[in-house]
């Protein structure tokens, strides 16, 4: 993953160490732990699910789904009030049908904790972002 430091430096960050604190290469200057969701691929949900250290909350979402766009500012809530302890993705489920499938996507807005690479909790439907942080706390 890239995080660009507010000095223009892109640094690469690897996927285990995301929601850890850095220094950017360029400055050294403090890099917090990721506070956004994540837009991922396949590939790259892969990766930050089996190298990640800390809970990973996933949003199965679609850009047509009403509901799923009022989650949208709750899910970056939680990514805020997570950060360093969790991580967020985002999963379009018109572009990555197959994540979908996998985990038994059926409605949208769908959420899901994995711990250690297994389901730990999932739920469909709009939620505000406290219990998703309180998904992610029993995980």
């Amino acid at each position: 993953m890239i995080r660009l430091c507010a000095c223009g430096q892109k640094n690469h960050i690897p996927p285990k160490h995301l929601a850890d604190r850095g220094k950017c290469g360029a400055c050294k200057a403090p890099l917090e732990p990721q506070s956004e969701p994540i837009n991922a691929d396949e590939r790259e949900f892969d990766e930050i699910v089996s190298a990640s250290p800390v809970p990973v909350l996933v949003d199965f979402w679609a850009a047509w789904c009403g509901p799923c766009r009022m989650a949208a500012p709750e899910v970056e809530a939680a990514a805020k009030e997570l950060a360093g302890r969790a991580l967020v993705v985002k999963v379009d489920t018109e572009k990555h049908p197959s994540l979908a499938a996998k985990f038994g996507v059926r409605g949208i807005p769908n959420f899901l904790v994995l711990k250690d690479g297994r389901v730990a909790f999932q739920q469909a439907g709009l939620v505000r972002s406290g219990e998703m942080v309180r998904w992610v706390e029993r995980a």
